[in-house]
């Protein structure tokens, strides 16, 4: 094992026994993420036992885990000043509402001109534990999808927010149009996730995928479709664009789950509204989550865009 840093030492307890080694280091009550630990983990700053470590390896009950975290590289991002709308700010955190069509973080295809470039020139400093590529990130929304989105500005806040969301104690509420009409004005839709056996860069209820659990809400009927709360128990990517396609109700709009849905919707009027939406149509509206700092509950709203507003619109029925 590299030793970069001072070693944290960690036994594995009875009931930890027969978990893969990166699981039992993202659950650990650090704030890492299993792609993180995976990473540390295949260039050498986990040992176990004293020898080394892979990943997958599955632990027995009073093996030693030695983890040697790497020092965080420096960020080349380069800060872009773009404008914000700032739901929230303090020294330790910041909330924004999301616009449609800005990508979070830098990626292949991506380098420049997302959230990321624009935070850093608001905020001139974020947290660094979410690597070099994406600072202050603790959570993230599909580009195309609108709303709260919150980021850390010190890497203790991160790592309170990042258990926040893994922990599954933050409360996340979205908007979602779907098409077709309900039955039942609340429902559950639990079902694995992971990706698509075929097209890598969608994902599907898969048997043994990550366990995910969506609940939903009836918020108002509409012609052909419904205006849908949903809550995310689980966070899996995509989740509530796969959960929602995989009962036969995707979202309005969406190049990868809806096919041509908007051709089952009986009013001419509202067919074409969906036909041309540009982009699926879900909003992550509300974000409860505790201060990282402080613990004090707090509530996070976003309004609907102005696109999703016009959809609406164009679906209610008319007098």
């Amino acid at each position: 094992m590299q030793a970069q840093t001072t070693a944290i030492r960690l036994v594995v307890p009875p009931e930890a026994a027969g978990l893969r080694l990166d699981r039992f280091l993202a659950g650990a009550g650090r704030g890492w993420s299993r792609s993180q630990v995976s990473r540390w983990i295949n260039d050498g700053h986990v040992a176990r036992n004293g020898g080394p470590a892979k990943p997958a390896q599955l632990l027995q009950a009073g093996d030693v885990i030695e983890v040697a975290p790497p020092p965080v590289s420096p960020s080349t991002l380069v800060p872009e000043a773009m404008p914000l709308a700032v739901l929230f700010e303090d020294e330790h955190m910041i909330v924004i509402n999301k616009p449609p069509g800005l990508v979070v973080h830098p990626a292949a295809g991506n380098p420049a001109g997302t959230l990321v470039n624009a935070l850093l020139a608001h905020c001139r400093d974020l947290s660094g534990v979410g690597g070099v590529e994406r600072p202050g990130i603790v959570h993230r929304l599909d580009k195309d999808t609108s709303g709260v989105l919150v980021a850390a500005k010190s890497d203790a806040a991160h790592r309170a927010l990042s258990l926040a969301f893994r922990w599954r104690t933050a409360d996340k509420r979205y908007l979602a149009v779907s098409y077709g009409s309900f039955e039942r004005e609340e429902g559950v839709v639990e079902a694995p996730i992971a990706r698509h056996p075929v097209e890598r860069k969608r994902m599907a209820v898969v048997p043994g995928g990550r366990p995910a659990r969506t609940l939903y809400r009836v918020r108002e009927p509409l012609r052909g479709c419904t205006l849908l709360e949903c809550r995310l128990v689980t966070g899996r990517t995509h989740q509530v664009r796969v959960h929602l396609a995989h009962i036969g109700h995707a979202l309005v709009g969406d190049p990868a789950y809806s096919g041509r849905q908007w051709r089952a919707v009986p009013d001419p009027e509202a067919a074409a509204a969906c036909r041309d939406f540009p982009r699926q149509a879900l909003h992550a509206w509300r974000l409860t989550v505790a201060h990282p700092a402080s613990g004090e509950v707090m509530t996070f709203e976003a309004p609907l865009p102005e696109d999703m507003e016009r959809l609406l619109a164009a679906l209610r029925s008319r007098p």
